[in-house]
């Protein structure tokens, strides 16, 4: 029998689409097509459980049931009514329309567009199965509707709670980056886990804590429940348990890295201690209490990620430019190093005092933010490599 094949659409930060992409050919997965904050790639089945356990860039994984175009409320319902929704969803599955968003299209009422999508599967369900009432009883089967330029795109949400609900951070400061835009930024840099990591600004120790998953080849998913857990219509039970196995079987119990994260509030620091044991990794990460200023290390070669103060709050501005010449000076301190810090402040390459190497937007949110980027040095290859590539 052949394996069906379906289409996913996986949304992510603006900014951020080529590490998720990355990720998504690295699962051994075809990518269909790029879009502004969105990924499209076609895979079997097995693929939602896979998808929603080990990408960490990624927001969710949607199964896309369908697309076509509609002008009018009438193509909208025609449309939606010629899906095969038998083929996915059981005749006392519950389904609504959780979002319908829409952008330079004339259907824009995202109520109206989510009550006929929804009357539309209704009466395809009602031909399909030969019931006029529908119990809604068993599993959940949430839709999202996106109509850009007039093209409809109808999704099933197979994850549930956003991906970047890994289930470590019970508490967070007071401007918390995602987990899946701190995966991101790490991965945007060469980094690696033999090198070692500082976060001067880490907060609940997002970062941090990201950097030692990755460098430990922990799965982001490993630890939480998603909505298609229970869709035995479509995904069965095993191909759970095997992609559980799967990342169980890559963790890297071995590895030893030099991750430290640094905060000037002592209570967020003990937030960041508590997250970073829920998540399995506290034996990787040094946390402590410490002004950037204080920010020095004897090692060469490392690196600063980090997401310091923004300033939006309009009392905040007036510290920036002396939080962030001291951000400049202390890293000129640093032999070697290299730093990446995302913010919104625009004049934040002015007061470090060196223009960034690379510089990417990225949306953090509604906000738009820089991701700055200064490289250093590459530290000279091993004895060990150097022998061997002259063999």
């Amino acid at each position: 029998m052949k394996e069906k094949t379906f289409q996913y659409i996986v949304p992510c930060h603006f900014g951020t689409e080529s590490v998720l992409k990355r990720e998504i050919l690295n699962l051994g997965y075809e990518i269909d097509s790029v879009q502004d904050g969105r990924v499209f790639f076609s895979a079997d089945e097995k693929a939602i459980a896979r998808a929603n356990i080990f990408l960490r860039t990624a927001e969710r994984v949607l199964l896309c049931v369908g697309i076509f175009q509609a002008r009018t409320f009438d193509e909208l319902f025609e449309g939606t009514k010629a899906l095969p929704w038998a083929d996915y969803i059981p005749k006392n599955g519950r389904f609504w329309v959780k979002k319908a968003s829409t952008k330079n299209s004339r259907l824009f009422s995202s109520s109206d567009i989510q009550s006929i999508v929804k009357k539309a599967i209704v009466n395809k369900l009602h031909d399909a199965y030969h019931i006029s009432w529908f119990e809604e009883n068993s599993d959940d089967y949430p839709l999202r509707v996106f109509i850009l330029n007039d093209v409809v795109t109808i999704a099933i949400d197979t994850t549930g709670e956003s991906l970047h609900k890994r289930g470590y951070r019970r508490l967070a400061g007071a401007a918390p980056l995602s987990e899946t835009l701190a995966a991101a930024l790490i991965m945007l840099t060469p980094w690696h886990a033999d090198r070692i990591l500082v976060d001067p600004f880490c907060g609940s120790g997002t970062i941090p804590i990201e950097a030692a998953m990755i460098g430990a080849n922990i799965a982001p998913g490993m630890n939480r429940s998603f909505t298609a857990e229970n869709w035995g219509n479509i995904i069965p039970k095993k191909d759970w348990y095997e992609a559980v196995t799967e990342a169980d079987d890559l963790i890297r119990t071995d590895v030893e890295m030099n991750i430290q994260g640094y905060d000037i509030d002592n209570d967020v620091i003990h937030v960041a201690m508590n997250n970073a044991r829920e998540a399995g990794v506290d034996r990787y990460i040094h946390f402590q209490q410490r002004d950037v200023r204080d920010l020095h290390n004897p090692k060469k070669y490392g690196f600063i990620i980090t997401n310091p103060p923004y300033g939006e709050r309009l009392e905040d501005k007036e510290t920036l430019p002396a939080l962030y010449r001291q951000i400049g000076e202390s890293y000129r301190g640093l032999d070697s190093w290299s730093m990446f810090i995302i913010t919104s402040y625009e004049d934040a390459q002015k007061y470090i005092g060196r223009k960034a190497d690379r510089n990417r937007k990225i949306y953090n949110g509604m906000i738009k933010t820089y991701y700055y980027q200064y490289m250093g040095p590459k530290p000279p290859r091993r004895r060990k490599e150097r022998t061997e590539s002259q063999r």
